[in-house]
């Protein structure tokens, strides 16, 4: 009957009983204890064991474990008072449940007389067991009797699954067993809610073979320490180092806010939403301290649910918080506010947001915690952790540690927003200083494409087609080293270069000279004392209708793609020079 050791021990009266009361199994201790033998009571309703039937059977179908005394009648007709603990047997399918009932039966000294119990009690600080070399409870000392729920001196003779049926049971003897058999300590960490104890705590038990002079390993003591602040405390380092690697992977404000509640679900919130301000709502910045009500828009949101059914807003949506609400307040208050269901915050969100009234009452959501989203002096938004599967609500530690957690994407976050605002003011000086369209002339038909190859989309390149005297056209393409708004601004001072050169008529090689100087004269000016990069490519190309001829010549940059009317594209060969800016002369043809 034991999971572990499925030999018969005639240390405990064991029996199986299903959920209709019948007899299901009946091992060699119970023969002994009532003299009944397996074939005369298996199949037969547990009731008949019973000296008086007005008793029942104490069990009831919501309950998971009893202990008490029954009168019980031996096959000699006498009756005989026991002490039983019963305790209900995980179903191995759909058939119906079982109990296992278990009476002691052991005739070994009393645990006041033993010596190995008194040395194993004394020596011990926390909640101990005794168990003997047949792995039989000898002792237990008043800690664990405690967190057992059970009396002590009711208990001794019994296996660990004799105690309880959950799967940390049956580890616990197999562990026994092994420190046993090996004479080596063994430590083993489990997460459960003991009898005797409130909700759950993460508990090490320190398993160590207890040995008699001549080192013989005569039982083995058991003590449960409750390392609960330092599993918890473990815990939330490692969401933070996660928070630290997995948010900011990229310079987009929504993907990092789809970070951060990835991140706290489930290891911090069974719920987690981003909103944040509209920085269109407030010219273009978020407020330092926002004033209710407050718009937010969701930018992103989590849940242990697929499908995140118990989210009331999609993301993109704009909703509006009045004073008083949890996320206007911590974002006027700048830390987090914990509202707990149960102490009547939810009655001023009937007038508020009945939808989200009935969201919490579906889901069973009792407590939130928001946090405002704050970075740099500059308030961003608000995250809001929500807890329903998880009944705990959320503790000071927990606080500090969203509060950890959303400061670190606050700043990637804002470091988003400005990478965002700062590429949207590049784009537009890009756009304005590149030609809208082209202009007509009588020498060429001209089309134009602007394709970026920088992720960023956002950089140095430009393109021109100039109108010269006698008919002929100038066509110019360059790129100017780096990205950003500096090289947008370069790239406008060296085309309006271009242009003045080509009022002058030079030819292109002249041209580039001139620029490459311009180039040098740029750098010097920068002050940037020649520790960075500078320099930029191009091709200038000066078509005459009259002649046919086309004279080009290019620093750097590479050469143009040649389409003639009768064989596939080919570049002409033309050396490419030095970029402009590195005191070369480009080359022409």
């Amino acid at each position: 009957m034991s999971p572990v050791n499925p030999s018969e021990d005639d240390a405990a009266a064991r029996a199986v009983i299903d959920d209709s009361g019948t007899l299901r199994e009946w091992n060699e201790g119970a023969r002994l204890l009532l003299g009944h033998l397996a074939a005369d009571v298996v199949g037969s309703p547990a009731a008949d064991l019973l000296a008086d039937r007005a008793d029942g059977l104490p069990p009831g179908p919501e309950q998971e474990r009893w202990s008490g005394t029954l009168t019980l009648r031996h096959r000699d007709g006498r009756a005989v008072p026991v002490w039983v603990l019963a305790h209900r047997r995980p179903s191995g399918g759909d058939g119906p449940g079982t109990w296992l009932a278990v009476a002691p039966r052991f005739d070994g000294p009393d645990h006041h007389d033993d010596p190995l119990v008194r040395a194993a009690l004394t020596q011990s600080p926390c909640a101990t067991m005794i168990f003997d070399d047949r792995l039989r409870l000898r002792a237990v000392n008043d800690a664990m009797a405690r967190l057992l729920g059970l009396p002590a001196d009711r208990l001794r003779g019994l296996r660990p699954t004799d105690i309880g049926s959950r799967s940390q049971h049956t580890e616990l003897e197999r562990h026994l067993r092994r420190v046993l058999a090996t004479g080596d300590r063994h430590d083993m960490h489990t997460h459960l809610k003991a009898t005797g104890e409130s909700r759950a705590h993460a508990w090490h038990a320190r398993i160590a073979p207890l040995a008699d002079a001549d080192g013989r390993v005569r039982g083995v003591c058991v003590s449960a320490h409750d390392f609960t602040e330092q599993h918890l405390a473990r815990e939330r380092l490692q969401l933070v180092n996660e928070a630290s690697v997995r948010i900011g992977t990229t310079l987009d404000v929504t993907h990092t806010a789809q970070e951060l509640a990835d991140v706290c679900v489930p290891a911090l919130a069974d719920f987690v939403s981003v909103d944040l301000l509209d920085p269109h709502d407030h010219g273009g910045e978020p407020p330092v301290v926002p004033a209710p009500p407050v718009g937010l828009r969701r930018a992103a949101h989590r849940s242990i649910t697929p499908g995140s059914p118990e989210a009331v807003a999609e993301p993109g949506r704009l909703d509006v918080y009045p004073a008083g609400s949890p996320q206007a307040e911590c974002l006027v208050a700048g830390h987090a506010i914990v509202a707990e269901v149960p102490s009547g915050d939810l009655e001023r969100w009937r007038e508020w947001d009945p939808v989200r009234v009935r969201r919490v009452e579906e889901y069973g959501i009792h407590s939130t915690m928001s946090v405002p989203l704050q970075a740099r002096g500059t308030t961003l938004g608000v995250a809001v952790f929500t807890r329903y599967r998880r009944p705990y609500p959320f503790t000071d530690d927990d606080r500090l540690l969203a509060e950890e957690v959303t400061a670190r994407a606050a700043v990637c976050i804002d470091n988003a927003r400005r990478y965002s605002r700062e590429r949207e003011t590049t784009l537009t000086l890009q756009r304005s200083l590149l030609p809208r369209w082209l202009p007509p002339t009588a020498a060429l038909e001209a089309a134009s494409r602007y394709l970026p190859a920088a992720r960023s989309g956002v950089g140095g390149d430009w393109f021109d087609v100039i109108p010269l005297s006698g008919m002929r056209v100038a066509m110019v393409v360059g790129d100017v080293v780096g990205h950003g708004i500096q090289a947008s601004a370069t790239m406008g001072r060296l085309r309006t270069a271009v242009r003045t050169l080509a009022d002058i008529d030079l030819t292109p090689d002249e041209l580039l000279t001139h620029l490459d100087d311009l180039v040098v004269r740029l750098f010097e000016e920068s002050g940037d004392n020649g520790t960075g990069e500078v320099g930029a490519t191009c091709l200038y190309a000066v078509y005459d209708p009259v002649s046919r001829r086309c004279s080009l010549a290019r620093a750097g940059h590479p050469s143009p793609v040649l389409v003639p009317p009768d064989g596939p594209p080919r570049p002409p060969a033309l050396p490419p020079g030095p970029p402009l800016g590195l005191g070369g002369l480009p080359f022409a043809s």
